[in-house]
């Protein structure tokens, strides 16, 4: 495993992300209300307010804290061996993670100071690309016991985890493709479509799971 310092250096760019977020957080402070609008229905209602202190900094502060998680799951996690099998996808998704944290905060902080954002469509697009991005990688996830697919049978089971991995990344591919589209119909479709999307790509590979572990175990 490699030291917490030489990992800092590697991820220079990212810690400039997350610090970039408080500064943007700082930037936008004067011009928030003091209820800012954090959470949305999928009709583009606002459903959720935070505090004006929380609107500016509370996603910076959660990525920042995101960032902590992932630098030292490699060091707590019983596989912590696999991880040098896939370091370069484990990189690619603190990034994705941190650049997806860190875009919400911005349309976050814009609309709540006024400017126009259509919120439905822009978190969409942000949530299907990641979906998109991550189908490209997931199978490459190698077997831990904190980052992919873990369900009780792809952690019993290597064979089951790699198997259930790969049958995920065109899975999550597709799903992400198909929310772009839907996102753009002009539509309230794109409201239940994205729920059925998210409800096949958690369902289907965890159902998958478990007939691939019931196989093993009988053959």
């Amino acid at each position: 495993m490699q030291k917490i310092s030489s990992i800092l250096k590697q991820d220079w760019l990212i810690i400039i992300m997350i610090f970039l977020g408080f500064v943007l957080g700082a930037y936008f402070y004067p011009s928030l209300p003091d209820k800012v609008p954090i959470h949305w229905g999928v009709n583009g209602e606002v459903n959720g307010y935070g505090s004006k202190l929380f609107g500016a900094f509370g996603l910076p502060a959660i990525n920042f804290a995101t960032y902590l998680m992932y630098l030292v799951i490699p060091y707590i996690d019983p596989k912590r061996k696999n991880y040098t099998d896939f370091k370069s996808t484990y990189q690619l998704l603190k990034y994705l993670i941190i650049i997806f944290s860190l875009g919400m905060e911005v349309m976050t902080l814009l609309n709540a100071s006024g400017v126009s954002v259509n919120v439905p469509i822009f978190s969409q697009i942000m949530v299907s690309l990641l979906f998109i991005l991550i189908g490209n990688v997931i199978g490459r996830f190698k077997y831990t016991y904190f980052v992919g697919i873990r369900t009780p049978w792809t952690l019993a089971n290597e064979e089951v985890w790699r198997k259930t991995h790969r049958l995920a990344a065109p899975i999550w591919v597709l799903g992400g493709i198909i929310n772009i589209l839907l996102a753009f119909t002009g539509t309230n479709l794109y409201g239940i479509g994205f729920i059925v999307i998210v409800v096949v790509i958690v369902i289907v590979p965890i159902v998958y799971s478990y007939f691939a572990y019931r196989k093993i175990v009988k053959e």
